[in-house]
C-alpha cells in the first residue's frame, strides 16, 4: 500500500529537478500524476516516467502566468482525470540581477511565474477542491525568501509572498478539509547547481550544517508527508529542507 494510493496529483515544472523528483516519487507511492511544463516535451517526459512505474499519466504544456491558458487547462484535466486530489506548485524561473540595473521585464516574468503562477492554480481548482471537501496544496518557494539574495530580489520577494498566500489559503480553505503548505528548499543538486565551479560549491557547502547540497528526493519526500494522510493536521506551514541553513 502506497501512502497516495488512489489519489491524483496535479504538478507544475516537472521538466526537472525538484518537480520532476516528486512526480516520480508520488508515483511510487501510487498516485496518478499530471506533469506540467512549459513545453510538450518536457510534460511528456515527466509523464512518461510516471507511466513506467504503472501509474496513469497526462502531460500538459502551460504558461503558468497566464490565468487563462491555467483556467482553460484546469477544464480539461477535470474532464480527463476525473478530480485533482493534490496540487503541488512548484514551477519557477530566475532573472538574476541588482535591483538597479533589473528590468521591469526581469521583474515580472519571475513574479508571475514564481508568485502568479500559484495563485492562478489555486484558483482554477479551488472549486473543485471545495466541492470535494478535501486537498492537498503544497507551494514549492525557496529559503531566499526567508533571507533575502543580493542580485535576486525578483525572486525573493516572489518566494516571500508564496509564504503569505499559503498562510491566507490555508485560513480560508481549512473548514472544507483542504491544507496549505509551503516548502522552502536550501540548495538542492539540479542542472543549476551542477554547472557552477568547485570554489563556489565549497562556498555554498561552507553555509550548510548538513555540509551537503540536498537532493530532489530529499524535497520530494517533504512534499509526500504534506500531501498524505500523515498530515492532516497540518497547514499554513513553511517546512525548510535546507541542511540547516535557516534555523
Amino acid at each position: 500500500m502506497g501512502l497516495l494510493d488512489n489519489k491524483i496529483a496535479l504538478i507544475t515544472g516537472t521538466g526537472r529537478g525538484i518537480g520532476h523528483g516528486i512526480a516520480v516519487r508520488f508515483a511510487r507511492e501510487g498516485a496518478d500524476v499530471v506533469c506540467c511544463s512549459r513545453t510538450e516535451a518536457n510534460a511528456a517526459k515527466a509523464a512518461a516516467d510516471v507511466a513506467a512505474l504503472g501509474r496513469r499519466s497526462w502531460a500538459h504544456a502551460v504558461d503558468v502566468g497566464d490565468a487563462a491558458a491555467v483556467s482553460a487547462l484546469t477544464e480539461k484535466i477535470l474532464a480527463e482525470a476525473g478530480r485533482v486530489d493534490i496540487l503541488v506548485n512548484n514551477a519557477g524561473v530566475t532573472r538574476d540581477g541588482l535591483l538597479m540595473r533589473m528590468s521591469e521585464a526581469d521583474w515580472d516574468a519571475v513574479l508571475d511565474t514564481n508568485l502568479k503562477g500559484c495563485f492562478n492554480w489555486i484558483k482554477s481548482l479551488s472549486r473543485a477542491m471545495l466541492k470535494q471537501r478535501a486537498g492537498r496544496i503544497i507551494n514549492v518557494a525557496s529559503i531566499i525568501g526567508l533571507i533575502g539574495n543580493a542580485g535576486q530580489c525578483n525572486y525573493a520577494a516572489s518566494k516571500a509572498g508564496i509564504f503569505g498566500l499559503t498562510k491566507s489559503v490555508a485560513r480560508e480553505f481549512a473548514s472544507r478539509g483542504i491544507t496549505c503548505n509551503a516548502i522552502a528548499p536550501g540548495f538542492i543538486e539540479t542542472d543549476m547547481t551542477a554547472a557552477i565551479g568547485a570554489e563556489m560549491r565549497q562556498k555554498l557547502l561552507a553555509q550548510v550544517p548538513l555540509a551537503r547540497l540536498g537532493s530532489p528526493d530529499d524535497v520530494a519526500s517533504v512534499a509526500l508527508f504534506l500531501a498524505s494522510g500523515l498530515a492532516g493536521y497540518v497547514t499554513g506551514q513553511v517546512v525548510t529542507v535546507d541542511g540547516g541553513m535557516v534555523m
